[in-house]
């Protein structure tokens, strides 16, 4: 198979000479191909326009590129290097971003960890990625200190308003501190568009999550993709509530704002009454988020009263938005552009129109402008429209490969180069795509990527359970949430709250089961496998 080439000589994963090489400054014969170079491209063109609104301070574009510099080269004289990882923990925060674009203007790979995930998860991450540095929220240094012992991390940053703080781990540095160390001065430095940028876990179908390496060139082209189909403009206010280390929020909120000169309003995290605030204060133009987000905005008691008239583009991901969430937008002139994607998509793949978003409501919409898509039969060939078949997707959005899994890397493209996502759909006669299941068993909870086989491997640690599996169902707020179902080992009872105790102590919440079945028998196909047809027939009563 061919797929698009990628850097190999990175250390950790094919060899160990990448950690000897410094990015060099650019010569004459090179160019910074990199998303590390956007924000200094910016410094004179919006020179005293705001680029970032957030609780730790605003920022302009040229105050934020001489942050950026500063924070680049303070990494730098730390020992970070060209493929070196450098990882973050924490919520939504201008450090997040400055730590994005320093790293990577160092030729470096951005490491955002999902500040959800349990340590164990957090370790695992931090051991696949070989991250060698870790900067951390505050709040988060418990669960930072759990997490980086016995692993690679050398170095870990404490991000924090305060310039002491009893909670640091011996050895930790202030965030704040180093930045000011750092040179002001901008170096350019030669990053190809093939280079890794990010790597991105994603939860596993076999119980481990897998590192989706997401390059610079895919990221310059998601945000083409978002530029065309969402009129992302300078003058937009983009107000972001949902976490940047889901791709989604990242790639297709703030990066494109931010490539296009627009002013970004960080939230560390979601709530409707704030968030009404905000969008009235700031006259915020583009929000985006997941179907919840938009039910507690309209469910909420000041909806009415705010005034949202200077909102012009709202998009949501995940799952498709219930009609009569749509219909509340539209009774204010509001509409929607739904979508669909993945990581290893970067994650853009189809959209729906603003003015198509009732019509065609329960569909994931048109392919993205670059992107191609098509639904294939059981034998690879291409579907009639309205056959269900397995949707396919290539552009140059799509990943080159996942970290350090070159197997799973070839199982997930075909022969000529096409993403299989696992997910099964049709398109419609106007072209429109609509998913119908997945293949892989995810479960979508809250905007969130949920696996049954990790939620299962962890239920099976328990001495007292035999076999188990796991399905989502239905859930008013969340979309869908994990439902368990347990064998028992003859003689055994079943302890509920052992049971999430357990789970708490390995899983992030979001994963844990809202619902518990035992059950004396699992139906199972003639192989053994698990009937989980029959499972969520059962859970709907059909």
């Amino acid at each position: 198979m061919t797929l698009q080439p990628c850097s190999t000589d990175l250390p950790g994963e094919a060899s160990t000479a990448g950690a000897a090489k410094h990015a060099s400054p650019v010569t004459a014969a090179e160019r910074d191909e990199g998303i590390g170079s956007w924000i200094h491209r910016h410094r004179v063109r919006w020179a005293g326009k705001l680029a970032v609104v957030s609780e730790s301070g605003d920022l302009t574009y040229d105050e934020l590129a001489g942050r950026i510099d500063r924070l680049a080269d303070a990494l730098g004289r730390r020992g970070v290097r060209r493929g070196d990882r450098v990882a973050y923990l924490g919520e939504n925060h201008t450090a997040f971003l400055e730590t994005l674009f320093a790293a990577t203007s160092l030729g470096a790979i951005f490491v955002p960890l999902n500040t959800r995930l349990a340590p164990p998860e957090l370790t695992y991450a931090l051991n696949d990625s070989g991250a060698r540095i870790l900067i951390h929220d505050a709040p988060l240094a418990t669960a930072a200190q759990a997490a980086v012992a016995g692993t690679g991390v050398t170095r870990t940053l404490v991000v924090s308003p305060a310039e002491t703080s009893a909670d640091d781990a011996p050895g930790a540095e202030r965030y704040e501190a180093v930045l000011r160390s750092g040179a002001a001065e901008h170096v350019g430095r030669a990053v190809g568009e093939s280079e890794p940028a990010l790597i991105l876990y994603t939860s596993g179908t076999t119980g481990h999550p897998k590192g989706a390496v997401i390059t610079h060139g895919n990221l310059h082209w998601n945000c083409f993709n978002v530029l065309v189909s969402y009129d992302v403009t300078s003058q937009d206010v983009a107000l972001m509530i949902s976490p940047l280390f889901h791709v989604a929020a990242l790639a297709m909120g703030v990066l494109p704002a931010l490539l296009k000169g627009a002013t970004v309003i960080l939230e560390k995290r979601f709530e409707p009454g704030r968030t009404l605030r905000q969008i009235e204060a700031h006259r915020v133009t583009s929000l985006s988020g997941v179907p919840t987000t938009f039910q507690m905005l309209c469910e909420h008691a000041d909806w009415a009263a705010t005034d949202v008239s200077s909102l012009r583009s709202l998009t949501c991901g995940g799952s498709p938005v219930p009609l009569r969430v749509i219909d509340a937008f539209a009774a204010r002139g509001l509409s929607f552009s739904g979508g669909y994607g993945m990581t290893e998509t970067s994650p853009g793949v189809s959209s729906i129109p603003a003015h198509w978003s009732r019509e065609k409501a329960t569909t994931a919409g048109l392919p993205m402008h670059f992107v191609d898509t098509r639904v294939v039969d059981e034998h690879g060939s291409p579907a009639e429209r309205h056959t269900t078949g397995e949707i396919q997707v290539r552009g140059r959005n799509v990943i080159p490969r996942y970290w350090g899994r070159p197997s799973e890397t070839e199982a997930s493209f075909t022969a000529d180069g096409w993403l299989k996502t696992g997910d099964i759909g049709f398109f419609d006669d106007d072209g429109f795509l609509s998913i119908t299941d997945r293949l892989k068993d995810m479960i979508i909870s809250g905007g969130e990527n949920v696996y049954p086989a990790e939620i299962e491997q962890a239920i099976l640690e328990i001495p007292s359970i035999a076999s188990a599996s796991v399905i989502g169902v239905a859930d008013p707020t969340w979309g869908e949430v994990p439902h368990a179902y347990v064998q028992l080992v003859p003689g055994e009872i079943f302890d509920r709250e052992s049971m999430v105790a357990h789970l708490l102590s390995r899983l992030a919440r979001y994963k844990v089961p809202k619902r518990f079945s035992v059950v004396e028998e699992f139906p199972r196909t003639a192989s053994g496998k698990i009937r989980k047809a029959d499972l969520r027939a059962s859970a709907n009563g059909t």
